[in-house]
């Protein structure tokens, strides 16, 4: 298992707990109680550790190479679901998954980032990083949902929008901007899940939606703690001053509005335990459709848009010359 640094003390504590315990096997030399009391102070190392997280240790939670991915979700979600390709257009964007599935017999669209998991994956997979032709076949996805009143679930996980010359002469920044436009208008529920990075207007592309719930050690942000640094600093070494001052982290979006509801991690990440997270998110999922699809369409639409006109709230102090 790929250890993170805050994890290396937890690691080397349990291993040391395993070695006495087999050696007590051969020739019992620490009793149970001593045993037990070792298991004690490993549970409060890892309470201490995990309560004491630092932003940027979070997002390297975020991008554990372990972490659960949006084909892991819908693998482990979904009773069943058929993945649909294609933008119409230009080609197929394999940054993004398109499938029509069943949680606990309801049908729904899924629309997910999916980063991949090994070199191979990475590179068909584009790190998570969507084309315009892969915003095109997201909305074609969701056109064809609300056609046959199928609500809408997206799986945000992207480090941005793909930058390169290519997609901005395929249109990036407009094919972003349309799914704005549409998404706010689309007529059936959409929900939106953070699994991992959502960071700038490649998250966004995908996130207008009526509920945006969030994973506990996902982050949601205008730009990367890299990128900050960079521009801010003019150094790429104060990535974790900048992690901080995003203030990217669910704790600091619910109170903006931004975010809804914080989606519960076992301690130390969705990698310890998927089946804990993809439990959680399920629940979420279900629960929130069941409570979005009694709205009546204009009182759905008009909700969504008041919660987004809501966000960017500023104030302004007059001051004397």
């Amino acid at each position: 298992m790929i250890l993170l640094p805050h994890e290396k003390p937890i690691a080397e504590m349990a291993e040391t707990i395993h070695r006495f315990k087999e050696q007590n096997r051969k020739n019992p030399v620490w009793s149970k109680e001593e045993v037990t009391r070792m298991e004690r102070k490993l549970g409060e190392l890892k309470a201490r550790i995990y309560e004491e997280l630092q932003p940027w240790e979070r997002v390297a939670i975020c991008r554990h190479p372990q972490r659960p991915h949006a084909l892991d979700y819908l693998n482990n979600l979904c009773e069943e679901y058929v993945e649909i390709f294609g933008d119409r257009t230009f080609q197929d964007d394999h940054a993004v998954i398109t499938a029509f599935g069943k949680i606990g017999g309801r049908k729904i669209l899924f629309v997910g980032q999916e980063k991949g998991k090994d070199t191979e994956s990475r590179l068909f997979r584009n790190f998570g990083m969507m084309h315009p032709e892969g915003y095109r076949k997201a909305m074609r996805a969701m056109r064809l949902a609300a056609k046959f009143n199928i609500p809408v679930v997206t799986l945000i996980d992207t480090p941005g929008a793909y930058p390169g010359l290519t997609a901005e002469e395929r249109g990036q920044g407009w094919a972003i901007a349309n799914n704005l436009w549409e998404m706010a208008r689309l007529p059936t529920p959409i929900l939106s899940v953070v699994i991992g990075e959502g960071c700038s207007g490649g998250a966004l592309g995908i996130g207008v939606s009526d509920t945006i719930g969030m994973l506990e050690h996902a982050y949601y942000s205008v730009i990367s703690p890299e990128g900050c640094s960079s521009i801010l600093w003019k150094d790429g070494g104060k990535t974790e001053t900048a992690a901080a001052a995003l203030k990217m982290q669910v704790e600091n979006l619910i109170p903006l509005g931004l975010v809804d509801a914080k989606i519960a991690e076992p301690p130390g990440g969705a990698h310890i335990d998927p089946a804990v997270v993809y439990r959680n998110v399920s629940l979420f999922i279900e629960n929130e459709l069941e409570r979005l699809q009694n709205l009546p369409v204009d009182l759905l639409l008009e909700t969504r848009y008041q919660k987004f006109r809501k966000m960017g709230r500023f104030s302004f102090h007059e001051t004397s010359i």
